[in-house]
């Protein structure tokens, strides 16, 4: 009763195309080059809310963190500098962004801190765990939050 189709192969199979499965269809990353791409990315994001914070309150240790996040991210984009915020401070004691900068700080640095693990990056997952004890420490400092949470 069915008789198949006696046509070639179809263009969406592997064996109708001479080009599917190639290496060129799709980059093709390690494991460990997608870690080190992510760990950057939030390394980064840690660097440029390290760097706000500094502009609204500038301290010798927000200073040493920023230029270890940046050492950190150059190194694992291959040398390539992350871009850096530059600016004048605009806060003021009753600024409410502090406290959310500390927590959006937090957030990122255990989420670095997860994929350095993952990745077995001593180095990062040590600057990572500092990073979030630091702010978790200021969140406690600031009263506006501590209140709300």
């Amino acid at each position: 009763m069915y008789e198949p189709t006696r046509t070639g192969p179809s263009p969406r199979s592997p064996h109708g195309n001479p080009m599917a499965g190639t290496p060129s269809d799709f980059p093709h990353r390690s494991r460990e080059e997608e870690l080190d791409i992510q760990l950057a990315g939030h390394l980064a994001a840690l660097l440029a809310v390290t760097d706000e914070l500094r502009t609204l309150a500038p301290s010798d240790e927000l200073d040493t963190a920023s230029a270890r996040l940046a050492e950190q991210v150059t190194r694992l984009r291959g040398g390539h500098a992350p871009a850096r915020m530059s600016g004048t401070a605009s806060g003021t004691a009753s600024d409410p962004r502090p406290a959310a900068l500390h927590h959006r700080a937090h957030t990122l640095a255990g989420r670095a801190l997860v994929v350095a693990a993952s990745r077995a990056d001593t180095t990062a997952a040590i600057l990572s765990a500092e990073r979030m004890d630091t702010h978790a420490a200021a969140l406690s400092d600031l009263p506006e939050l501590s209140a709300a949470h």
